[in-house]
């Protein structure tokens, strides 16, 4: 019974951080539960493999990676999810620049966008994300670079649109 406790254990204290990068990965909450469900179901099945490692976060943040890259092969987008209403709202105060940044990560290709999510949200190193990713870290790097191009023109643009403050900075 031990066996179990233990996954409980690592399972409770990672599900809040494995749900976070879960959600910048595919910018939905409900995606995101359902994703982490999936990668530690696959972390338990291999559960007495790996717990004895020291990296199991790792390898909890590589198959939750996997999960997400091989839903996003399997399931085209039916919906298109933006930003506004489609309905015209009363006049208001600009987006908040969460949504803002939010709706940019979206735009980027899943694969992209699990390099900027791990690179500088989770915060690992080139290596960290190109095993992570099962890649090379000059492919990393590059993907990176061409990901961050994109981030900032397509902020710029939302920025200038809105006439957010943070167009200035």
């Amino acid at each position: 019974m031990r066996f179990a406790e233990e996954f409980v254990e690592f399972a409770e204290a990672a599900s809040p951080r494995l749900r976070r990068t879960a959600f910048l990965l595919c910018g939905d909450w409900h995606t995101a539960e359902d994703l982490v469900q999936t990668a530690l179901t696959r972390v338990f099945l291999a559960w007495r493999k790996i717990r004895r490692q020291d990296a199991v976060y790792a390898y909890a943040t590589r198959t939750l990676m996997n999960c997400y890259l091989a839903d996003r092969r399997l399931k085209r987008p039916v919906e298109v999810l933006t930003d506004q209403l489609p309905d015209t709202a009363a006049a208001g105060s600009a987006p908040e620049t969460r949504l803002v940044v939010l709706a940019a990560l979206a735009k980027l290709p899943p694969r992209a966008r699990a390099v900027v999510v791990l690179r500088y949200w989770a915060d690992l190193s080139i290596e960290e994300v190109a095993a992570t990713l099962d890649c090379s870290p000059g492919n990393v790097t590059s993907q990176s670079a061409r990901a961050l191009s994109k981030l900032r023109v397509s902020l710029a643009t939302a920025l200038s649109e809105t006439g957010s403050p943070l167009g200035d900075r």
